[in-house]
């Protein structure tokens, strides 16, 4: 009774595990079909189906990959990738480093607003985002996402200070013994310590930015500033009707995002759990 009664909770185990993976691929699938169909067998074949190998087209792949504003979103997300993730690792790195390292007047109050800030939802301080950016000169550049990437997201000051926290203060005295400066300190011991860390929060903040739709919509309406989530909000409007135009969009758009995460997923999990417990 036992060994049966440790059967069937396995196999429901199991159940639920592929269930879950099907609901995931489930619609990625079906996008990928349609992409390769042409817009007679959208009509003539189930959507659950790939279509016969004589009908498998790529000309939806090759109308997207010419569409003159998928170059220009590539390059604008390029731009907002590399100028956020700097000034986020740096502006992280050096904030969670004073926070851990030193003590001051007011840290604990310091400390509490970051976190704070964390717990305000977005839409509750959009009008107040929006006019301060309108009065930097910053609407319709691309220095107004940037902006918001670099200061809205906490979550990397949450990730090195678990890091740094497990690096040992015999560290900084060792340095500081030898004439070592505060700074030199930072750059050649911490900084490179961080590394884990800063994959992590490298690869979860891009992710989020590749992704994201609002912000650039909002902050940058301009043609060519669109980003990859921007082309394709505007490719589906122009694509009405042609489902399998707009599939092909989707997945290109996806790739990226995609491989990120899958060549990359096993330093997420290590740089979120490897600071979370102390020895």
């Amino acid at each position: 009774m036992r060994l049966r009664k440790s059967f069937f909770v396995q196999l429901i185990k199991q159940l639920i595990c592929l269930s879950m993976v099907a609901i995931v691929l489930a619609p990625i699938l079906i996008t990928l079909f349609a992409a390769l169909k042409t817009k007679a067998d959208m009509v003539q074949t189930s959507p659950l189906l790939l279509p016969a190998i004589e009908n498998i087209t790529f000309d939806n792949f090759k109308k997207v990959l010419t569409d003159k504003y998928l170059l220009i979103g590539f390059k604008n997300t390029g731009i907002l990738l590399v100028v956020s993730l700097f000034f986020n690792v740096i502006i992280g790195t050096i904030t969670a480093f004073i926070i851990e390292r030193f003590d001051f007047k007011g840290k604990k109050l310091v400390v509490a607003l970051f976190f704070i800030g964390m717990l305000i939802p977005t839409f509750v301080t959009e009008i107040a985002r929006f006019k301060v950016i309108q009065g930097l000169n910053l609407y319709n550049t691309l220095a107004a996402p940037i902006v918001i990437y670099i200061a809205s997201d906490l979550m990397q000051l949450y990730i090195y200070r678990q890091f740094i926290s497990n690096l040992s203060p015999s560290l900084d005295e060792a340095a500081l013994i030898d004439g070592c400066s505060y700074f030199g300190l930072f750059i050649k011991i911490i900084f490179p310590l961080l590394a884990p860390a800063t994959a992590t929060v490298c690869i979860i903040k891009a992710i989020t930015i590749i992704n994201d739709m609002y912000i650039p919509y909002l902050y940058m309406p301009k043609n060519k500033l669109r980003t990859l989530t921007t082309f394709l909000m505007n490719y589906s409007n122009a694509q009405q009707g042609s489902w399998q135009n707009l599939a092909a969009g989707i997945i290109i758009i996806m790739i990226p995002t995609v491989l990120l995460y899958v060549f990359f997923q096993r330093y997420i999990l290590a740089g979120v759990s490897a600071g979370a417990v102390k020895e």
